[in-house]
């Protein structure tokens, strides 16, 4: 039997693959050899969502949104009236409802100042390029980035260059140019530079939107700008829409007349929420001093088109450019302040230094500055060392000096946010408050708030905070806002309102909060919420506990008011029937004693009928619309009383003289401390010589006529007086005597 012998492991070879080379390494030559610069619009490009274009209804929001506040400032600037026009055109009408997006040209159109021809390609074309960057003075725009990002994302989107027309001299040809950004250099790139007299475009007046109604009117833009963006986007009203956004643009800016032309398809998928009444013509309401017109007109919806109109014929106080304060620098930016003086002001002192590029240092301040640190007010800016310039920067930090001057804000006011309101919110009374300036790392800010209760605005649902920062609404990052935060920590149980634990309170209440500053704080460069400094959200929690009061006076008030009218009216229900007992008891005149008991029933219950001031305390003979900072629509909450019956007279009705008269009788009182009104109406001499009212009380109206059927169903009608003939006394035997009836014992 052979057996068979299996090799050595050692002499077995197994198969393996071919081994691979390792890849080189990188060195310091080959890292070098990659690196390059990155323009600033090559970065926002791929990190386009930092600047609010993260998704189609965004980015087109964004883009109208840049384009108005541009228009705005510009119009401000130039001391114009704003009129501006948005168009949307949607592209692809015929697209299938599936969908997400579409195509859309925007034109946004003003009557500002025009631009210069020499600027419109760093203005539209180059990112972080502008004049509001430097300088410390209330605008909207801040960065530089906004417009020109929009027309990029257009170009991204679409490939479409932007199109621009300005005219910056009235009867002059309007600059025609078309431009389209080089995300690699962020410069213009410019293919058609022409001159028209097309301004405003003719195509956007023979839109099918646009038929029929005034709108792009040239006599109303003799100068302006035109900006048309053609992009991927997409239109939907409701909550974070263009709509929106106007409306409570017009609310901050109630001296601008906004008219919007809506795109020929729209996507309805959320619930549209106005915030602000809408009327197919001009809609009247209580007159307030300075209002103009005297009956505000309000938005006009008209389908296709919206119109927001002007609410005042005044422009924002003018603001000027300030310096910084001493207080808001830090170390690094005094050493870069010393360099750029030495630079322009070759051998300049740091005495002039510190007053030129300063605010609020003086003369006097200056020199103890410098003497602080151990140097004269000769010394040379060039000659200041380091340790020097940081021994400065903690003597700014100590020092005590005013505040910044707050000529370089404007706020919208009181009164203005009050208009404001009125025009579109839906509501019965309005408050608003405005705080002084405070500061904030140097730099000054100012809170307003308002807020609009009861009317049209839901009650079972949690109030509307609507955020404003340099009169530009925050629509996106609420629960991040500072603005939100303040509202929700401030007590609105102090004011007589629901509120669960730390959220807003919930009620028929929309709650304004504007901040205006000369550098507004933003979480993002999208700018969609205010950061959350201390200083700031304690300013607006103190301007909402402002207007929190009014409110809740007025809420306690009114509830007081509603009591006694209720009480008022069960005594009513039953005066008629006492007067018609007395009469049959002993004669008196029903309708008399009827009045008598009115008068006593509206003095007993004369709160009622009060009007309110600001604070919820009665006024008299004062208009609610001429208290500074409320507006009250109704104050007793109540509609008015229903007219009499056509064809059938009212037999207590009085005219306005009458009326007044009997307020002043019904308030004399007489040595018993009654009024007069209420003595009966005796046959005796001494009643006799009881003055007469000359008038007659206002009777209830038709909605309570149970007084005027008692008095109707008396079944003794009044006797004709007979002057010339003394009525014979009516005598009744008391304690075996007979006394005259109106000298014993009387219910009265």
């Amino acid at each position: 039997m052979s057996t068979a012998t299996l090799p050595d492991a050692p002499d077995a070879t197994p198969c393996t693959p071919m081994s691979k080379k390792p890849a080189p390494r990188a060195t310091a030559e080959t890292m070098g050899a990659r690196q390059r610069d990155i323009s600033v619009s090559e970065f926002f490009a791929k990190n386009r969502h930092l600047l609010g274009f993260d998704n189609p209804r965004k980015a087109l929001l964004t883009t109208v949104k840049e384009a108005v506040d541009n228009s705005l400032d510009a119009c401000e600037e130039a001391g114009i009236l704003p009129d501006i026009t948005v168009v949307i055109e949607d592209l692809q009408p015929d697209r299938p409802a599936s969908a997400k997006s579409s195509r859309y040209r925007i034109t946004v159109v003003d009557n500002g100042p025009g631009i210069m021809r020499a600027q419109v390609e760093h203005i539209f074309g180059r990112l972080l390029y502008g004049s509001k960057f430097h300088r410390l003075k209330m605008s909207r725009g801040q960065q530089g980035i906004g417009i020109s990002a929009a027309g990029m994302y257009g170009l991204i989107t679409t490939g479409k260059p932007m199109m621009i027309q300005t005219r910056p001299k009235a009867g002059k040809k309007a600059h025609h140019i078309e431009l389209a950004m080089n995300t690699k250099t962020n410069r213009a790139e410019v293919t058609v530079d022409e001159e028209t007299d097309d301004f405003p475009l003719q195509r956007l007046r023979d839109l099918p939107q646009a038929r029929g109604v005034d709108v792009l009117d040239p006599a109303a833009y003799p100068t302006g700008t035109s900006v048309t963006i053609e992009l991927e986007g997409k239109y939907q009203k409701g909550r974070g829409s263009v709509d929106e956004f106007l409306e409570l643009t017009a609310i901050a800016n109630p001296h601008a007349k906004f008219t919007f032309v809506r795109p020929t398809r729209t996507t309805d998928e959320e619930e549209d929420v106005p915030l602000l009444r809408k009327a197919k013509g001009p809609e009247s309401g209580p007159a307030s001093p300075g209002m103009e017109p005297a009956t505000p007109a309000t938005t006009e919806d008209l389908g296709a088109m919206v119109v927001f109109p002007r609410g005042v014929t005044e422009l924002p106080p003018e603001t000027k450019e300030i310096q910084p304060h001493p207080r808001g620098v830090e170390l690094g930016t005094l050493l870069q302040m010393l360099k750029d003086f030495e630079q322009s002001e070759k051998g300049g002192s740091l005495y002039h230094f510190l007053q030129d590029r300063f605010c609020r240092v003086s003369a006097g301040t200056a020199g103890d500055f410098c003497e602080k640190i151990g140097v004269t007010s000769r010394t040379k800016v060039a000659d200041i060392e380091p340790p020097q310039a940081e021994a400065l920067y903690k003597v700014f930090q100590e020092a005590k000096l005013g505040p910044p001057p707050t000529d370089c804000l404007a706020p919208i006011g009181v009164q203005q946010m009050l208009k404001g309101m009125f025009k579109g919110v839906r509501a019965e009374f309005y408050a608003a408050s405005s705080r002084s300036a405070e500061v904030y790392r140097g730099r000054p800010f100012l809170i307003e708030a308002a807020i609009a209760f009861g009317g049209e605005l839901p009650a079972d649902e949690p109030a509307r905070v609507i955020r404003f920062a340099n009169r530009v609404p925050l629509l996106f990052q609420q629960s991040a806002c500072s603005s939100f935060k303040a509202v929700a920590e401030t007590n609105w149980r102090n004011y007589d309102l629901q509120q669960p634990r730390g959220s807003v309170p919930v009620g028929p209440l929309v709650v304004m909060i504007h901040m205006a500053s000369v550098w507004v704080p933003f979480t993002s460069e999208s700018k969609e919420a205010i950061a959350d400094y201390d200083e700031i959200r304690k300013e607006m929690k103190l301007a909402l506990m402002e207007c929190g009061r009014k409110l809740g006076a007025y809420l306690r008030k009114r509830a007081k008011m509603k009591r006694e009218g209720e009480r008022r009216d069960i005594f009513e229900r039953y005066i008629g029937e006492i007067a018609q007992a007395v009469e049959a008891l002993n004669g008196t005149d029903a309708k008399k004693l009827y009045e008598a008991l009115l008068a006593q029933a509206k003095r007993r219950t004369a709160i009622a009928d009060l009007e309110l001031d600001e604070h919820g305390k009665a006024m008299k003979d004062e208009d609610p619309a001429d208290q500074e900072g409320v507006l009250i629509v109704d104050a007793a909450g109540a509609s008015p009383a229903p007219a009499p019956t056509p064809g059938k007279p009212d037999p207590f009705a009085l005219s306005k003289k009458e009326a007044a008269a009997l307020k002043v009788a019904a308030l004399a009182k007489t040595e018993h401390d009654e009024p007069a009104l209420l003595r009966a109406p005796a046959k005796s001499v001494r009643a006799k010589e009881a003055p007469k009212p000359a008038t007659k009380p206002e009777a209830k109206s038709a909605a309570k006529p149970a007084p005027a059927r008692a008095v109707e169903a008396s079944p003794t009608p009044a006797k004709p007086a007979e002057p010339a003939k003394k009525p014979k006394p009516r005598m009744r035997l008391v304690n075996g005597k007979y006394v005259p009836v109106d000298d014993g014992p009387s219910l009265f």
